[in-house]
């Protein structure tokens, strides 16, 4: 496996796997909307954000995650990891590639010198608290958003 920045063939791969995390969605049932190019475009123009996916030997995309890189004044300066949209595909669960997708995304984020890592899972995804708390992360905060 190997996690690296998705490249644009791929958007409709990381589409599907956002679509619905309970199935697998065939990518190329994926309508890729301008709103979307235009987003895969300014993520990919960012130094501060990365769209990573998690493919395996053939290239097909199993995982996906975005992480933004946030400076701040807190933590001495150092910049912080926010982790987003974190997904495997439904039919690849339970053997380890969720795991070593946030390894990775961790890593990655260490060696850029961040300071901590952050992320928000909806309150409904139990499961997914469960995941994130045995990798170490902690319930350090309650979460609130706004839409617009």
């Amino acid at each position: 496996m190997v996690l690296r920045p998705a490249t644009r063939a791929e958007l409709p791969a990381v589409l599907a796997l956002l679509a619905d995390e309970e199935r697998v969605t065939d990518p190329a049932s994926v309508t890729v909307s301008p709103a979307y190019e235009r987003a895969f475009a300014d993520i990919e123009a960012d130094a501060r954000n990365e769209l990573l996916v998690l493919v395996d030997e053939q290239g097909l995309v199993l995982g996906c995650l975005q992480a933004t890189y946030i400076p701040g004044l807190g933590k001495g300066g150092a910049e912080r990891a926010l982790i987003e949209a974190v997904r495997i595909r439904a039919d690849r669960r339970g053997g380890g590639l969720g795991r070593a997708l946030m390894d990775a995304a961790i890593d990655r984020a260490r060696a850029r010198g961040c300071a901590l890592v952050q992320l928000t899972s909806n309150k409904s995804r139990t499961d997914a608290h469960r995941f994130y708390a045995s990798l170490g992360f902690a319930r350090s905060h309650d979460g609130f958003k706004l839409a617009l």
